[in-house]
């Protein structure tokens, strides 16, 4: 199996194993087609965006015991639905992004020219 590839063409890096993101639980913005979502953003949580997104219907700060998820705060990464920080970012609430943790088929949602512009840098 091929590895998977970054915005960038290169190999996807980790985005966070603590606490454990990726629509597969491997610390990864993996894909596949049961990913209706399109979980690939790797995106920096900001308090903003993280009322913007409870707003929205999904609360991501709240912890749920129950589906082993201690719920999000501001410096988290946290692989994001690409829709969903398209939305954020023309509401003016979008999280900065992890380019080389970013799977490259969120450029199937949003330009490399727009994700640049929230690049994080390590």
């Amino acid at each position: 199996m091929e590895k998977e590839k970054n915005v960038f063409g290169n190999r996807l890096l980790t985005c966070s194993r603590s606490p454990m993101t990726g629509f597969y639980r491997d610390g990864c913005c993996n894909t596949g087609p049961q990913d209706h979502g399109v979980h690939t953003v790797c995106a920096v949580m900001t308090e903003e965006f993280l009322q913007f997104s409870k707003s929205k219907g999904n609360d991501l700060s709240t912890p749920r015991p129950q589906w082993n998820f201690p719920g999000l705060k501001p410096g988290d990464r946290w692989c994001l639905c690409a829709p969903r920080w398209l939305e954020a970012f023309r509401a003016g609430k979008a999280p900065n992004v992890k380019l080389e943790a970013t799977h490259e088929k969120t450029l199937e949602v949003i330009d490399l020219d727009t994700l640049v512009q929230f690049a994080v840098k390590e």
